[in-house]
């Protein structure tokens, strides 16, 4: 079912992006790699992109019609993290981390629009997070910015629906990514912290970025042609168990 799609992916040149391409790939689709940095791919097309620009955004999903004839799928995945209560975060932190976390979506959907208008298999999947729906302690800031993320992809749903583009999201719990990695080394007892984190999901343990991007390959795929304006959980069961031990 995937053969041949053309899907771009943000942030595709690591953690929950770079397994995103992988597992296009896997399927026979033909990905391009959307980064800052997005490395070196043999199968796949590296396209350097900033999201906190819409002329980068604009020329690199250009790039990407130019070499695949079209875009088919768009994976809004690229996002940076904050750590911090509403107090702890400057001016300054806030407007960055929603410029790149919701205004990047804005402006990577923005660019992919006109050719995802002349697909048949159109569709977007923004990756959104257990933070939106949960409060969790010290994330006011990215709590925020992922919420926003959530009402943010269910508009666009309702906007483009009638034009035959899905538009749905993925909300990972802590993902043992090297994002999460460099959140962990930042605090006094990385090895307790981590430990803290695996406990709180109801599995015991963090959500592998393949996993995140499986959901992403159900929601893109044209057999998920039903399916628009909604969440897939990949947390563990964080979003709907309560567990008493």
């Amino acid at each position: 079912m995937l053969d041949n799609l053309v899907v771009a992916v943000t942030g595709g040149g690591s953690g929950i992006g770079m397994a995103a391409c992988q597992a296009f790939l896997g399927k026979g689709a033909r990905v391009a790699v959307l980064d800052l940095q997005p490395g070196e791919w043999a199968e796949a097309l590296p396209v350097r992109a900033d999201v906190a620009d819409q002329a980068s955004m604009d020329a690199a999903m250009l790039a990407v019609a130019e070499r695949y004839g079209g875009i088919d799928v768009l994976i809004n995945n690229a996002g940076i993290s904050a750590v911090g209560t509403v107090e702890e975060n400057s001016d300054a932190e806030w407007a960055r981390v929603l410029d790149i976390n919701v205004m990047g979506i804005v402006r990577g959907t923005k660019a992919a629009l006109p050719y995802l208008r002349r697909s048949t298999r159109a569709a977007i999947v923004n990756t959104s997070s257990i933070a939106a729906t949960a409060g969790l302690p010290k994330r006011a800031l990215y709590s925020a910015s992922k919420g926003a993320v959530h009402a943010l992809t269910l508009a666009m749903a309702a906007d483009l629906v009638a034009e035959g583009i899905r538009v749905n999201m993925v909300a990972p719990g802590t993902v043992d990514t090297p994002w999460v990695e460099r959140l962990l080394s930042r605090t006094e007892d990385p090895a307790e912290e981590r430990r803290r984190l695996e406990a709180r999901q109801p599995t015991g343990r963090l959500v592998t970025a393949q996993e995140v991007a499986a959901a992403m390959l159900y929601l893109a795929s044209p057999a998920a042609g039903a399916t628009t304006g909604i969440t897939l959980p990949v947390d563990g069961g964080m979003s709907g168990l309560r567990l008493v031990r």
